[in-house]
């Protein structure tokens, strides 16, 4: 078929890609690529995630049914999509568990989605990047299906986490993903928590890095940078949610037990 190159390569499309792609063959203008559009869907070859967004089905496979890959439609849900906090720990292999739903960081983020029984949440990129125009800060690329992905870095998708549990499950899963990784550069971590400059963030890292300061090897001046940077009154680990817990009087953080512990599946 004249259009199986563009499939292979492109198992997830924005319908800016097909245009692109039918103007390089010389068939231009909306009706062409609207035509093709709905041949290819009709024919179980294309499904329609959202307006202006397709995902490939291999031939003979059934459109209603066959997987297409979430982390390949986060990643093209918006043109400066960045796979983020617990999906970014999914994709290094990193999570405690696998989760439905699927967080990418934007610009614009869109409005949730739904797709093959996946939620997918956009976060807006951190004021302080946006307003510093680091918005790639600790980002990299990673090539899956074919396609090239954004995806934060580990260091940065740890302090993500802590400034955004509500993106990226329990505290247990958040602690025992984080704790699955051998090795983080912390410079590149502190560099980060101190460029989002919110001192409860700051805060949460510190007890992570010092809670963790043997197998990590944490340096005095890591948790200087980040103890510089706490709150002057004590602020809950989430402060959407207020759980009483211990006060971490260095960090002035109010600290869930079963956090301070690790006291993971006892009964409380």
């Amino acid at each position: 078929m004249r259009h199986d190159e563009f499939f292979r390569k492109h198992p997830v499309f924005a319908g800016e890609e097909l245009a692109k792609h039918l103007s390089s063959r010389g068939e231009v203008g909306k009706r062409a690529q609207e035509g093709l559009l709905a041949y290819y869907q009709k024919t179980g070859r294309v499904v329609r995630v959202r307006r202006g967004l397709y995902a490939v089905i291999p031939p003979g496979a059934d459109p209603n049914s066959y997987p297409v890959d979430p982390f390949l439609v986060a990643a093209k849900l918006t043109t400066d999509a960045v796979l983020s906090h617990h999906t970014a720990l999914e994709l290094h292999g990193r999570a405690y568990s696998v989760q439905e739903h699927f967080t990418y960081s934007a610009s614009r983020p869109l409005s949730p989605l739904t797709f093959r029984f996946h939620l997918f949440r956009g976060a807006k990129f951190p004021q302080a990047l946006r307003n510093a125009g680091k918005e790639r800060f600790g980002v990299s690329t990673t090539e899956r299906g074919g396609l090239e992905l954004r995806v934060t870095s580990l260091e940065r998708t740890l302090v993500d986490v802590l400034d955004r549990p509500d993106l990226s499950g329990s505290w247990e899963e958040i602690w025992r993903s984080l704790e699955s990784v051998e090795f983080f550069d912390l410079d590149k971590v502190v560099e980060y928590a101190v460029l989002l400059g919110n001192a409860t963030t700051g805060a949460k890292v510190g007890f992570f890095l010092q809670q963790h300061r043997d197998p990590l090897m944490v340096a005095d001046r890591h948790l200087k940078a980040l103890h510089d940077l706490r709150p002057r009154q004590p602020h809950y680990l989430d402060r959407s949610k207020r759980k009483s817990g211990r006060l971490v009087s260095e960090w002035n953080l109010v600290v869930p037990r079963e956090v301070v512990e690790r006291a993971w599946g006892e009964i409380l």
